[in-house]
């Protein structure tokens, strides 16, 4: 589709804030339609790409994954989506919010208890480093806790 008119990738990254490689990213994984090309093969950006690039920046401000983002535009793109459904997924979403915020707080009760521990001074050992050696690694949400070792002896 040869478009003579419309926004170059350049001024539609400027525009809606989002880096040219991100742009041509979302094209490659499908949430971006794919624009029309200019006689000299140049992307050409009409207003329904820059609608939905807003979409897509706003929704990753605001926490959604691209899968998350995908679920929502296939729902728009089809024309079939119904408040129940849009609703079902944002609860989803806010669900994974909240642990986020579950585990923000812990970690920042963790780091001040780092923090409160350095003595600031220039000595070979630091409580902060050590503790970050000691600390056991983060499991993922939702993985099964680490199979328990039985008992040497």
């Amino acid at each position: 589709m040869k478009v003579a008119e419309g926004l170059s990738i350049g001024s539609l990254s400027q525009q809606i804030g989002v880096n040219i490689e991100t742009i041509r990213y979302y094209e490659k994984i499908g949430v971006m339609p794919r624009p029309g090309r200019s006689a000299g093969g140049y992307r050409v950006y009409g207003p329904e790409h820059v609608k939905r690039l807003h979409f897509i920046r706003r929704g990753r401000e605001l926490g959604f994954s691209l899968d998350e983002l995908r679920g929502l535009l296939r729902l728009v793109d089809g024309h079939s989506y119904t408040c129940a459904e849009v609703h079902a997924l944002t609860v989803e979403h806010l669900e994974d919010i909240r642990q986020k915020i579950a585990d923000l707080k812990s970690l920042k009760r963790v780091m001040s208890n780092m923090a409160a521990s350095c003595t600031r001074d220039q000595i070979p050992e630091c409580p902060v480093i050590d503790a970050l050696y000691k600390m056991p690694p983060v499991r993922p949400p939702g993985s099964p806790a680490p199979a328990r070792r039985a008992p040497s002896g």
